[in-house]
């Protein structure tokens, strides 16, 4: 018996329900919708963010819910999107079709192991250059850059302290603003 692969045609049908679908690699995944703590931090970090882009990073920043269609079976809706300049012309009514520059990911206890393993290996496999794992639980924020097939991390941080994260410069990033 051959397993159903699923596809963008496919994903158009879902109902809209509250779930969050996806479909990774023809296989569908459904998440409950984010709780109040992911969407506080999702929030803080959107205000840092639009603060920066695109006054100094010129780009296009958007944040979920928004389809990011890394192929025809592989649809995602990162937390927050950001698009550089050279990939402007991904941006399309459907969403953004192919890889943003930066895909981030805000850790729910019912998204953890989606959030670090299997969204990060398709990123990688589909070309995302940069991604950034936020976990609120541990008030931690990873950035990490890929480097051929994978990712290596870039850059860690927690605190009070500013940081600046890949792919941005300048930006100064104090991860103790995002927690509420």
């Amino acid at each position: 018996m051959s397993k159903t692969v699923l596809t963008y045609r496919d994903y158009e049908a879902l109902p809209d329900d509250g779930r969050r679908y996806e479909i990774h690699d023809g296989e569908l995944s459904v998440t409950p919708s984010p709780g109040s703590l992911h969407q506080i931090v999702s929030v803080n970090l959107l205000r840092v963010l639009v603060a920066h882009v695109p006054a100094v990073a010129p780009g296009l920043l958007l944040h979920a819910p928004l389809d990011v269609i890394l192929a025809d079976t592989t649809i995602v809706q990162p937390d927050i999107v950001y698009v550089a300049p050279d990939r402007l012309g991904r941006a399309s009514p459907r969403g953004i079709e192919g890889a943003p520059t930066l895909a981030v990911e805000i850790f729910s206890p019912s998204t953890r192991t989606i959030d670090r393993v299997t969204k990060p290996r398709l990123y990688a496999h589909y070309r995302v250059p940069f991604l950034w794992l936020i976990d609120p639980g541990d008030r931690i924020v990873e950035a990490f850059v890929l480097d051929g097939d994978r990712y290596v991390l870039a850059g860690g941080a927690a605190g009070g302290s500013p940081v600046e994260l890949p792919p941005f410069t300048g930006l100064r990033l104090v991860p103790d603003t995002l927690w509420p």
